[in-house]
């Protein structure tokens, strides 16, 4: 099975209601379930999940809805969808409460790092959009601190408030992605203007109705990714020194 049809699987099972092809494909974008160098994955989801239902009728996995709109063949499912509305939201406020364990955790990790090279590091006891302020040669920084466990489909992933976001875009600006994980933890260190960059490109997306920004981040073979496969950013993995 292609791609396109196991990330609609994913998506379609997660919502548990049919959706148009363009969603499908923003959320499957969003959550890192989909890696796609194309320029038009949501024509091309489309094509895969109509030709899908064209070649296989009643054994194909998806069904159309409505025009454009597609669901899962509940003849083609093993189990029923549960109804789980009051497990879901126990689930989600226990997911908020370990989030912000993470997020002060990934603060204190970076801050410890700085501190080891010689960065006179504090953690800001109220959020402005900047999380540490560091100052070192008589030069100050803010730092900004993202943290992420792996997700199911292997993938980091991060959300910017945009209003923070456009707070803080001078130089000195710098977005420390922590990539937690029981064995290493690794530090993706961008510049604000490398993450202005990647905004432009159409590599970091906007969600939540244009109010943040998500980014996807994999690590594979010892290297990095961000959004897309092509998009090799291992320059920017544990490189302290692009701080300066």
């Amino acid at each position: 099975m292609n791609k396109y049809k196991k990330a609609a699987i994913k998506i379609l099972q997660e919502v548990k209601k049919p959706l148009h092809y363009k969603e499908i494909t923003r959320l499957a974008l969003e959550k890192g379930i989909l890696e796609t160098d194309g320029k038009t994955p949501e024509a091309s989801m489309n094509a895969q999940l109509t030709m899908d239902i064209k070649n296989k009728g009643k054994a194909s996995n998806f069904i159309k809805v409505a025009p454009a709109i597609f669901a899962l063949n509940p003849s083609r499912q093993e189990k029923p969808f549960e109804n789980a509305i009051t497990k879901d939201k126990g689930i989600e406020e226990q997911s908020k409460i370990a989030s912000g364990f993470t997020g002060k955790a990934g603060e204190y990790l970076v801050c410890s790092q700085l501190l080891f090279r010689g960065f006179n590091a504090s953690i800001m006891s109220v959020d402005v959009g900047l999380d540490i302020v560091a100052t070192k040669n008589g030069r100050m920084y803010g730092i900004q601190v993202k943290t992420s466990n792996l997700n199911n489909y292997k993938t980091y992933v991060f959300d910017i408030r945009k209003a923070s976001f456009k707070r803080h875009e001078a130089s000195n600006i710098y977005y420390i992605f922590v990539l937690h994980s029981d064995i290493k933890d690794n530090f993706l260190i961008l510049p604000v203007y490398e993450i202005e960059k990647l905004v432009q490109q159409g590599v970091i997306l906007e969600v939540g109705h244009g109010k943040r920004y998500r980014v996807n981040i994999k690590v594979r073979d010892g290297k990095v990714y961000l959004g897309k496969r092509s998009n090799d950013m291992s320059y920017y993995l544990n490189n302290w020194n692009l701080i300066k």
